[in-house]
């Protein structure tokens, strides 16, 4: 689909695509052209070609590979957030090193991160597309891009926005015995630093707590390892059956929807499969609708 068949929105936000792959450029770029909230302001193979073309034109987001040729991805981050701060959404692979070098993007500055996504299936383009565009609207409105400009919201892509009755149908409310507390967290774009800043001010004897972190699969197990270095609770990756326990933080993993299930008088999660709820998965509307119908009040 190209440009001139789109109706763009007055506020499109222009997006700058840095990747060494012509194949993924390309499909970006189609998917950008495609969305009606944004205009592809340039396709850039590494960071010297994006340079020259930021010098004529400044974009209002970047999505940026990390693994590049002459100047990979991180350094040209630190360039970036030191020169002149912009909204960066990081693509990265899904190896260990990849994941390791997205919690380094997040700390130098990113707004949000990518998983490379799959292009191989109509179904898989579809999603990659609601979640590309997503993310490069989230990253443009998070507080890293306040420090620049306001700009008006760019609309919201059409695509399906399913709720959480496709995971966990609503119940009616019913009494539930009072247990130990228990403390939920859902968070999104700006969640990364945010959640660090809460993890590590809990005490050791804290109440157990789940998180959902919008984040994709293998990444949420860096981030879980990196955030147990730095806390006094214990910090994990989620698994099935898992009990929650005072002092322990149970973090759902990417691409899996996290529940809270009530067993006898302690709690366990669950993770399932499943549509994207909201857009996301895991997604936070399933997590606290499970913690609402298994904790109650």
């Amino acid at each position: 689909m190209t440009q001139s068949t789109v109706s763009k929105d007055s506020n499109a936000l222009r997006v700058m695509v840095v990747d060494d792959s012509a194949s993924i450029r390309s499909a970006f770029s189609a998917i950008i052209t495609a969305d009606p909230g944004l205009s592809l302001m340039a396709a850039a193979p590494d960071a010297f070609v994006a340079v020259e073309k930021m010098r004529q034109e400044v974009p209002d987001v970047i999505l940026l590979d990390l693994e590049m040729p002459r100047m990979d991805g991180l350094t040209f981050l630190k360039k970036i957030m030191a020169q002149r701060p912009i909204p960066v959404v990081v693509c990265s692979s899904h190896t260990d090193a990849g994941s390791d070098a997205m919690m380094k993007a997040l700390e130098i500055g990113a707004a949000e991160v990518l998983a490379k996504p799959r292009l191989d299936t109509v179904i898989a383009r579809q999603e990659a597309a609601v979640r590309i565009g997503d993310a490069l609207r989230a990253a443009a409105q998070s507080r890293k891009a306040t420090a620049r400009r306001a700009r008006p919201s760019a609309a919201l892509a059409p695509g399906e926005k399913l709720l959480a009755d496709v995971i966990l149908p609503p119940l009616p409310p019913r009494p539930v015995p009072a247990t130990e507390p228990v403390i939920v967290i859902g968070a999104s774009t700006g969640g990364i630093d945010a959640l660090k800043l809460l993890l590590e001010s809990l005490p050791a004897e804290a109440p157990p707590v789940v998180i959902v972190q919008h984040m994709p699969e293998h990444f949420t197990l860096a981030f879980a390892r990196r955030l147990n270095t730095l806390c006094t609770v214990t910090i994990n990756e989620a698994k099935d059956g898992d009990v929650l326990q005072p002092g322990n933080v149970l973090i759902a993993p990417g691409n899996f929807h996290m529940l809270l299930r009530r067993v006898s008088s302690h709690y366990r999660v669950s993770i399932l499969e499943g549509p994207c709820v909201s857009r996301h998965r895991p997604s936070v509307d399933v997590l606290f609708r499970s913690a609402a119908q298994a904790a109650g009040a």
